[in-house]
């Protein structure tokens, strides 16, 4: 797939992105008078997820509770209906610590009135380390990247927030360390962002990528492998993320510490 196709693809996915902010926009005001009286802010260290009471007013933090996940935290992501939170933790270190841990965890939590977390059904056990997680446009699928080696794996979500078995996928392009998984705003395509690695101790620069898949029922195809003319070599992507109402992808590329940014033309 060339540049032009991937833009067209992201085109069609923002236009849809577009329509369902239109049709939820009477309710914008009542959202915002809500979101504004109570705040909350998850932040985590080691297996501990607290939550913070924000005082927009008083711009100050308040620590509350907090839960312990099986291991330490690895990503967190919001359910679209915000009344449940999913949760990676994973016992091995980064790549760098050479720490190679057992535990490797997906869970749910229900999020209480004020922001306050409650276990949610059993978690997942995961084969390797997850490095990020994320959900589909309805809710009904848990997807989640690992880095060594590079992956992914979908997770299906009951109606009741819990997370449900694993779906069997085929042979995928996964790509060198992988490090994000996102489903396009029309929620027809799955892209994983590949980092590669750079040439280090004799061994050659590993080409980075954007892996991407068609999405159906939460089962992936391989569609294309997205990289500048270079094959990969000299683009080390990390994260991307979709402008609102524009057909525009930006990425950020770590190796070679740039952001970049696609455009396509609306079709």
């Amino acid at each position: 797939m060339d540049r032009r196709t991937f833009n067209g693809m992201i085109a069609g996915s923002t236009a849809a992105s577009m329509m369902g902010a239109a049709a939820g926009a009477g309710s914008a005001a009542e959202s915002t008078k809500a979101q504004s009286q109570a705040v909350a802010l998850y932040r985590s260290v080691g297996e501990e997820l607290a939550r913070y009471e924000v005082d927009v007013d008083g711009l100050t933090l308040t620590k509350r509770e907090s839960v312990t996940l099986p291991a330490n935290v690895q990503y967190v992501w919001p359910h679209p209906s915000r009344q449940y939170l999913y949760v990676t933790s994973s016992s091995s270190g980064s790549g760098s610590t050479g720490i190679v841990g057992t535990t490797h965890r997906l869970s749910a939590y229900r999020i209480l009135a004020g922001g306050a977390l409650e276990a949610h059904g059993e978690p997942a056990t995961l084969a390797t380390r997850p490095i990020h997680n994320s959900l589909d446009a309805t809710g009904s699928f848990a997807l989640v990247a690992y880095n060594n080696p590079s992956g992914v794996t979908v997770h299906r979500i009951a109606r009741d927030g819990t997370i449900g078995e694993e779906v069997k996928q085929g042979k995928l392009d996964t790509g060198i360390f992988a490090h994000q998984v996102l489903a396009t705003p029309s929620n027809r395509n799955v892209i994983l962002v590949t980092r590669g690695n750079d040439a280090a101790g004799g061994k050659p620069e590993d080409p980075g990528a954007l892996k991407v898949y068609t999405f159906k029922d939460g089962v992936l195809g391989n569609l294309a492998s997205v990289t500048p003319a270079t094959g990969g070599l000299g683009f080390g992507p990390r994260h991307l993320d979709f402008y609102p109402t524009q057909p525009w992808v930006y990425v950020s590329v770590e190796r070679q510490n740039k952001l970049r940014e696609e455009r396509g033309e609306q079709q």
